[in-house]
Parts: C-alpha cells; sequence; structure tokens
C-alpha cells in the first residue's frame, strides 16, 4: 500500500512532529515490537523445552524483515492485524514459525508494545523539554533587569521584568518536567497474563515445568526491561493512556499560554516581543506588509486540540466493560500518536521561539514611562502618609489627577500625572515637586522580580540535565 499526496494524509504524516517522533508510531516500528516480544517469549519458553534453540534462533534472524504487502493481504483475508503479522513471520521463519505467540492473546503483545512507544515517545518529549527549559533559563537571566510593564485584567498594572515573565512560564514547564519523568518512570506493560489477565492459559502450557506463569512473565519483561503491571485484564488499564495524554495536555497549558501572550505582545498595541521572522517570509498574501505571529497561532491551534484528547482516553478507561471491550481500539491508533507528535511540535516550535525571541527594549520602556507612573502613585500615597498626611486626603488627590491623566492619553496627549501630582498643594505640604517626582520613576519598581528570576533559573540548571 502506497500512500501519496493523491489521497488524503494526516498532517502529522508529514506536517506537524518530528521524523524521529513519526518513526515511533509507524506502522514497521510497531511490528518490529511485536516480534521483539514474540522472541522474547519463546526465549523464556527455552528454559522448559517448549521451544528450542533452533527455533528461537530462527525467529530472531527474520525479526527486522517486515513484510507490510504480505500482512495487509493476509489481514483482507482473516479481518485480524496481529494474526495476519503472525502468519506473515511464520512464513518466513520454516524452523520456528510453528511455535509463534504460544500461549498468548494479542494483547499479551499490543499493550506491551504500546507500553514501549509510550514511554520510548515521553523520552523524547523530555528531551525536548529540556531544551526549552534551558533556553529559558538564558532568556530569563538575559533578562532577569529589563523592566516591563505588568498587566492584569490586559489594563496596565505595575511594572515587572522580561525575565520574571518568562520565568512564570519556565516554572510551570518545569513542573511539568518532572511529572513527564515521574509517569515515564511508571508506565507498565500488561505482562503475559492472557485471555482476561488470569494467565490461565500459561499456568496450562507450563504444567510439569520448572516454570511458573509468573516466573515467566518475570523472565519476558526483563529482558523488554518494561515492568508489569501486577493486575490486568485482557488489556492493561486504560487509565495509564489518560494519565499519559493529560500530562502531555497539561504541558499545553502553558505552551499555550506563552504563545497567547506572545500574540498580544507583538501586536502594535504593546509592540514589546517579537517571534523570529525569515528575510523571505510572506505574512499575508494580501497584505504584503504583515508580520503575523504564525509560530505562536499555530502552536495555539495545536494546543487547542491536544486540550480535547484526554477525554476521549477518559472514555476508553471507563467504558472499558468488565474484562475489556473493543470500542478502545480504533480511537488508540489515532489518538496516542497524535497527542504525542502534537506534543512534539509544540515543543519544536516553543524552542525556536524561546530561542529567537525579540525583545524590543525600547518599546518595553515606553510602556513603563506612559503607565508605570500610575502604579508608582502607591508610592506617593505611602510616604505622604508615612510624613503626616491624611491618607484618605491624599488618595483622592491621586484618583482625581490619575483620571485626568487617563483621559489626557485617550486624546492621544502626553500623561501628564507627574506634573499634576508634583504641583498639588496638598502633596507639597509634605513632600517637594523632586520627591514627588522621584517617586513617580517606576524604573525600579519591581521588587524581587530579578532576584527570583535568577533563582529559578539557576533551579533549572541545576534540576535538568
Amino acid at each position: 500500500m502506497n500512500f501519496t499526496h493523491d489521497t488524503y494524509l494526516s498532517p502529522y504524516t508529514w506536517r506537524y512532529g518530528s521524523d524521529a517522533m513519526r518513526h515511533i508510531w509507524s506502522e514497521i516500528y510497531r511490528r518490529k515490537l511485536w516480534r521483539r516480544i514474540w522472541v522474547a517469549l519463546a526465549q523464556a519458553q527455552q528454559q522448559v523445552g517448549l521451544t528450542t534453540p533452533e527455533q528461537v534462533a530462527d525467529l530472531r534472524a527474520h525479526q527486522e524483515q517486515i513484510d507490510l504487502e504480505r500482512a495487509h493481504i493476509i489481514e483482507q483475508e482473516i479481518q485480524h492485524d496481529l494474526m495476519a503479522e503472525v502468519h506473515t513471520y511464520a512464513e518466513q521463519c520454516p524452523i520456528g514459525g510453528g511455535i509463534l505467540h504460544l500461549g498468548m492473546t494479542s494483547m499479551d503483545v499490543e499493550d506491551n508494545a504500546e507500553a514501549l512507544r509510550l514511554r520510548e515517545a515521553l523520552g523524547l518529549h523530555l528531551e525536548r523539554l529540556g531544551q526549552v527549559l534551558h533556553r529559558l533559563a538564558e532568556q530569563i537571566e538575559r533578562h532577569a533587569e529589563t523592566v516591563c510593564m505588568g498587566y492584569t485584567h490586559l489594563q496596565p498594572a505595575e511594572p515587572t521584568t522580561v525575565g520574571y515573565r518568562l520565568a512564570f512560564y519556565a516554572q510551570d514547564l518545569l513542573a511539568d518536567w518532572h511529572e513527564l519523568t515521574r509517569l515515564r518512570g511508571m508506565i507498565r506493560g500488561k505482562g503475559v497474563k492472557g485471555a482476561v489477565g488470569t494467565a490461565a492459559s500459561y499456568e496450562q502450557l507450563l504444567q510439569g515445568t520448572s516454570l511458573t506463569a509468573a516466573a515467566l512473565e518475570a523472565h519476558l519483561m526483563a529482558s523488554l526491561e518494561l515492568e508489569p503491571f501486577a493486575v490486568s485484564h485482557q488489556t492493561y488499564t486504560r487509565r495509564q493512556d489518560w494519565l499519559i495524554v493529560n500530562a502531555l495536555a497539561g504541558m499545553g497549558i502553558t505552551l499555550y499560554k506563552f504563545a497567547f501572550d506572545l500574540r498580544l505582545l507583538q501586536s502594535p498595541m504593546f509592540g514589546e516581543w517579537r517571534e523570529p521572522f525569515g528575510k523571505k517570509q510572506i505574512g499575508s498574501s494580501a497584505m504584503p506588509f504583515k508580520r503575523n505571529p504564525i509560530h505562536a497561532e499555530n502552536m495555539d491551534s495545536l494546543a487547542r486540540l491536544l486540550a480535547t484528547l484526554p477525554r476521549v482516553m477518559w472514555d476508553n478507561a471507563a467504558h472499558s466493560l468488565l474484562e475489556r471491550t473493543l470500542d478502545d481500539s480504533g480511537n488508540r491508533r489515532s489518538v496516542l500518536p497524535e497527542a504525542c507528535l502534537i506534543a512534539d511540535e509544540l515543543l519544536i516550535r516553543m524552542a525556536r521561539l524561546v530561542d529567537r525571541l525579540t525583545v524590543d527594549e525600547v518599546a518595553a520602556s515606553r510602556q513603563v514611562r506612559v503607565y508605570g507612573v500610575f502604579s508608582a502613585t502607591e508610592r506617593v500615597l505611602m510616604e505622604a502618609t508615612r510624613r503626616g498626611a491624611n491618607r484618605q486626603h491624599v488618595h483622592e488627590v491621586i484618583r482625581t489627577h490619575s483620571l485626568t491623566a487617563w483621559e489626557a492619553l485617550q486624546t492621544g496627549q502626553p500623561n501628564p500625572l507627574s506634573t499634576l501630582l508634583m504641583e498639588d498643594a496638598t502633596l507639597n505640604q509634605v513632600l517637594s515637586a523632586e520627591e514627588v517626582g522621584a517617586l513617580l520613576d517606576a524604573s525600579a519598581y519591581v521588587g524581587i522580580a530579578p532576584q527570583r528570576s535568577r533563582e529559578l533559573a539557576t533551579q533549572i540548571k541545576a534540576q535538568v540535565q
């Protein structure tokens, strides 16, 4: 079966995600894992004479020879993809083919293979997330003292620093890194427990031998370097899928927020951040002047889809009736690889945006000059009260002049608030005009932001290797 651009292809086949992640979720690699499991089982069974060294050697010799064309022909007839692979593999192995899949049910193979793929995929995610965190740490240190306006309710609030704003994203992504690390270490396979998880077929098969079903499972899983669940039904608990996809969606929260914030800050009303833009890049087919934040917009689009996928995994786990139903099978073929490929693409783009983020310090300082004076009035209020002024009277003075200043800004005039307060008679009873002017300089009104930013950057470098 040859697929080209003459037919429908998933965007994850070629547009989003990396070749490395696509390889993990490829059909060829899936079947290679199946064969690895069959060889491991035959090798474990060899201990008690159920298989011979020659049979195991024959299986191992043909382990990598995937023939999808032949397998698909067989599948069209028997309507079972895993058994089609068993028949294809057996045809290639005249000595060992007859003992393939001995004692197994399909999910003894498929669920262990999926666990291996999920673990490998999370390993790639962690590698990329680690790169993102280190690049964020560098930008945090670079901009720990780059003052900018902070915004609450999308309104100017008080000054902060670019480094502190970046540290907010980094703090959450560091938590995601720890969570994904924890989950990767907890991934379990089904083991080999048969049709309903009781291992009855293996107990029957091993009667009269020195090997128990539990020992057989331990031997096989050790060769795969994968721990099994102690209890399973026909499948491993589908809650594991939900945990993993939910964790990827959780990471998507912060990646989405960063991209959304970048889009806001790139707009001309702010003009403080810009994503990279190539020399020959076209922003719009209709408007040649456009410089759209396409990477950030793409991240938000994909993260929005990723956020919906945990619900499908929730349903799979909750609706796996009694010892197993098959209504999870079709969607898992799509949801698991797509969740991993979306997360992969998000991290690739995030690394590029963080690494090449442009911070316009002139625009940032301009915003502080225009709006920072409003937040700095808090300093005037505190100092005037400390010197004996009536707090409520000073508050009213500042409120009245602030409203006048806002009206001036709305009509395009310069912000007159500093002048109004420096010349106010009530304030001049306790503060000179020069003192009021100094207190209204908000450029250093950032509290612990630089210190905490650097501390987090140091923490990232120490924890993420």
